[in-house]
């Protein structure tokens, strides 16, 4: 099981990752927090502190068309916070 999608590159994360040492990643929808700690620990060489998840679902989104409406569903996701160890930090931009 790959349990690390994606790391969370927004303002809102960035901003957070400089002040309090905290990242988003998005993970495996089945992953609980001791995989994801381990995970993060392995990929990136930080110890990590604590880690706190959010399961977001789908949501159900309709447009207009020249055919008519069309309805569908946004993709659900879970996110995971990861709070590192003082003095720890992630580059994300490091291999551009």
């Amino acid at each position: 099981m790959n349990i690390i999608i994606k790391p969370i590159i927004t303002e809102k994360m960035t901003e957070m990752g400089e002040k309090m040492k905290r990242y988003g990643f998005v993970v495996h929808k089945k992953a609980n927090k001791l995989q994801i700690k381990n995970a993060i620990e392995e990929l990136y060489g930080v110890d990590v502190e604590a880690v706190n998840t959010m399961n977001y679902s789908g949501k159900i989104k309709s447009r207009n068309t020249k055919s008519g409406v069309l309805t569908g569903r946004t993709n659900s996701y879970k996110k995971a916070i990861v709070t590192l160890v003082e003095g720890e930090t992630i580059d994300f931009y490091s291999n551009i």
